[in-house]
């Protein structure tokens, strides 16, 4: 009898997971597909989002390289539309930008002059409730040179 419930139990758990989880990647394949609508317009997506579970005031903290020659374009988005802020340092902690002091923009287009290492920082706003997934994008292209 007990082994009986054990396999009901087994097969119940493994049927929740497996829909949970696709829940979750469809989920999450809604929202990438939401900041990939922002990277349009030319730019081409670097196709690996950065992604971070926040609770509260956590801060994620990602590090990229941005290279001499191409314009970049970083937006944000979350599922339920959650508002995200970011900024962008130098790795001698310079602020190159921030959405906050930009009305919380949720994307930023730029041109980097020279390679360039890069840490952003990204946190949900205080009104964005206890927790949620931050997601990052960055886009980029070719700038026009004039002679």
């Amino acid at each position: 009898m007990n082994s009986y419930r054990g396999k009901t139990f087994l097969i119940l758990a493994i049927s929740l997971l497996t829909f949970s989880g696709n829940t979750i990647s469809q989920l999450s394949e809604n929202t990438n597909s939401n900041c990939y609508k922002q990277i349009n317009g030319g730019f081409v997506h670097n196709s690996q989002p950065m992604k971070a579970l926040l609770t509260g005031a956590e801060v994620a903290e990602f590090r990229t390289t941005l290279f001499d020659g191409n314009i970049y374009r970083i937006a944000t988005c979350s599922p339920a539309n959650k508002n995200i802020w970011f900024s962008v340092y130098d790795t001698n902690n310079n602020l190159l930008f921030s959405s906050t002091k930009y009305n919380h923009s949720s994307s930023w287009d730029f041109k980097i002059e020279g390679n360039i290492e890069c840490v952003i920082e990204a946190g949900l706003m205080p009104d964005s409730g206890d927790s949620g997934l931050a997601i990052l994008q960055i886009g980029f292209k070719n700038s026009e040179i004039k002679n």
